[in-house]
């Protein structure tokens, strides 16, 4: 069982916070899904991501080549290239019991958002609950800081 990890984003949008993460996961040796609630949306964030500095290898799921991808963003809950990392973005979810499987969750929020927050902090409540490690990370002075932490059972 992983850990956690709520990306409070105020200062940086999610397609410039992304990358990075996605390279750290990468980097660990770890397949990802980005898991987002609407299908237009990701195709945004699919050619944001294209359009980045340096070569970020990844896809779009539902062709026939989701096993193979690296990076795989998607709207559905399944992971079918193996992702041992999810990062979930604008209100996606991530349940307790997936949770458990992974190495990593990382949850992106728009802390200029009251919805986004509410459902951070209801993400926060669920995995905690479920004894998952979680960690809060906040970009309020321009740097990742970490502000808060539950460690697991």
């Amino acid at each position: 069982m992983g850990t956690a990890l709520f990306y409070h984003l105020t200062r940086r949008p999610l397609e410039e916070t992304l990358p990075a993460l996605l390279d750290k996961a990468l980097a660990a040796g770890w397949r990802v899904v980005v898991r987002g609630g609407d299908a237009a949306r990701l195709e945004w964030l699919d050619d944001r991501l294209w359009m980045g500095e340096g070569f970020l290898p990844h896809g779009r799921a539902g062709g026939p080549f989701d096993a193979d991808q690296p990076v795989l963003l998607s709207t559905a809950d399944a992971r079918p290239n193996g992702a041992a990392c999810v990062m979930a973005v604008d209100g996606a979810t991530v349940s307790a019991q997936e949770a458990q499987t992974l190495e990593r969750v990382c949850i992106l929020f728009d802390g200029n958002d009251p919805v986004a927050l509410d459902g951070a902090r209801a993400q926060w409540r669920d995995l905690t609950g479920a004894g998952i490690a979680a960690q809060y990370w906040s970009e309020e002075t321009g740097r990742w800081q970490k502000k808060a932490e539950s460690n697991a059972p």
